[in-house]
This record gives C-alpha cells, sequence and structure tokens, in this order.
C-alpha cells in the first residue's frame, strides 16, 4: 500500500531540490518501512549535508523508519548554534580540518594547499576510495558530485556549489570557518607533503643561478622533494591571501618553484 509523508528542507538543503520544490513542502510517497536517510537522499539531499532531522517536532536519527502522514523537517548544519542535545546526528568534530576532494576539484585543491590546509587530491581516486580514505583518516570530503556523498561510510562531507575557483575558496573558508586558521604555504601546492626550510648550500645545485643570488631562504617539500622559495609571484599571492582575510598576517615564504 502506497503510503505517504511530508517534507521540508531548509535552508542550503535547498540547493539540491528543484526550483520549484524550494522552501515548499514536499509530499513523498513510499511503501514499507524505509529509513529516513533513504527517503532524504531519494529526494535529492546527501546525508552528510543533514544536522538535525525532526519527524512530527520529535528529532530522530538516519535510520528512524518512516510512517505515514509523518510530517519530516530536515535542517542544515547550525554553525551558531549548539544543538547537540538535540540531534542524533552529529560526527565527533575535527579541531583542524583535513579534507579530500574529488577528480572535479583540482584546482580548488592547490588553493587549499597554498592557505595551509591538509588536502588530499589525485585525478584518478574512485568514489569508493574516497570514502574509505575520508572514514580511516577522518577527512572531509569536497566534491561537485552529490551521489558520492550519498554512500552510506560517508560522515563528513560538503557538495561544493559553485563552479568558479574563487567563489568556491571562498564558500569552504566561510562553510568551514577557516579563515583564523590559514597559515599561508605551509603545504606543498604539487603534493601536499609538508614544507620544512633547508640550507641552501645543499640544494644549489638544483638552483637556477639568479635564484642562488637573490633567494637566501629555501624550502623542501618534505613528500616530493620540490623545491620552493620567494619568487616574483610572490606578493599577488601574498595580496589573494591578504583579500581572503585582512585580518591575516602572512609571513609568508614562496611561490615560485623547481
Amino acid at each position: 500500500m502506497t503510503q505517504q509523508v511530508t517534507f521540508r528542507f531548509y535552508a542550503g538543503l535547498n540547493d539540491f531540490l528543484p526550483i520549484r520544490q524550494r522552501g515548499k513542502p514536499i509530499v513523498f510517497s513510499f511503501s514499507g518501512k524505509p529509513a529516513i536517510k533513504d527517503s532524504i537522499e531519494a529526494c535529492g539531499v546527501p546525508h552528510p549535508e543533514v544536522e538535525l532531522i525532526l519527524i512530527n517536532g520529535q528529532s530522530v536519527g538516519f535510520y528512524h523508519p518512516l510512517q505515514h502522514d509523518d510530517r519530516v523537517s530536515v535542517y542544515p548544519d547550525f554553525k551558531r548554534l549548539d544543538i547537540s542535545p538535540l540531534s542524533k546526528l552529529k560526527v565527533e568534530p575535527l579541531e583542524k580540518p583535513r579534507f579530500i576532494l574529488d577528480v572535479h576539484l583540482g584546482k580548488l585543491a592547490r588553493k587549499l594547499r597554498m592557505l595551509g590546509f591538509d588536502t588530499l587530491y589525485r585525478n584518478d581516486y574512485a568514489d569508493p576510495e574516497i570514502a574509505r580514505i575520508a572514514l580511516r583518516d577522518k577527512r572531509i570530503i569536497l566534491t561537485r558530485d552529490r551521489r558520492l556523498l550519498m554512500i552510506k561510510s560517508v560522515q563528513r562531507g560538503y557538495w561544493v556549489r559553485s563552479n568558479l575557483i574563487d567563489a568556491q575558496v571562498n564558500e569552504i573558508l566561510t562553510r568551514f570557518d577557516l579563515f583564523s586558521q590559514i597559515k599561508a604555504f605551509d603545504h606543498c601546492i604539487k603534493c601536499n607533503g609538508t614544507l620544512q626550510r633547508v640550507d641552501k648550500g645543499t640544494v644549489i645545485d638544483r638552483l637556477l643561478p639568479k635564484t642562488v643570488l637573490y633567494y637566501d631562504e629555501i624550502y623542501r617539500c618534505q613528500g616530493c622533494d620540490q623545491l620552493y622559495w620567494q619568487g616574483s609571484h610572490y606578493e599577488n599571492m601574498t595580496q589573494y591571501v591578504e583579500m581572503l582575510n585582512d585580518k591575516i598576517n602572512v609571513s609568508g615564504r614562496f611561490l615560485d618553484h623547481l
């Protein structure tokens, strides 16, 4: 027998809905006793984007079964309000967010690394591998493919709304409140390894003559051995960081690399 419930999605969760359904009650038909998680995702909303579910005014978890005539309210993250006594959906918060990005977000990965955030990215990651690494390492998945976030094991994830790189950076820094955690140029843009200053003399044979002449601070990636130094584009890079957050003091290091 076909049964029905009424969904109402709030705030940013409407981004996943067809325009005609946004901000309005949605009648959802079902049979049997499906879990609320499956029904929410059938509407197009990935479960990691959901912070609170109320059924008939009562907080429930993802595996609560739907019943005929239920009224379901679904909310995104409450950034400035602690609802932990009410919500049954929260996972352990990350003191310092780390990310893993899918194939669609290579430019964003480089920008986040430049800003000092631990960001895994490969253009050959398969979705199940991303989900496995994210769970193992407690990483937040960033993706342009909402289906990736619907994998059952995914706990932390965010669907990047914008297609434009500068808007994407601002979106992530705002969504995860990261402006105060920017530590520019601590990670290798190429591989995500950490950067450490080295004695110029130990790598002088790898440097161009003008680099040897004009730059004394040389940094090496601990992962891929890439060398970095303050170069001609350094000022542009620091201006970009300052544009994102004019309160940040960029002690800065490098841009050009070999």
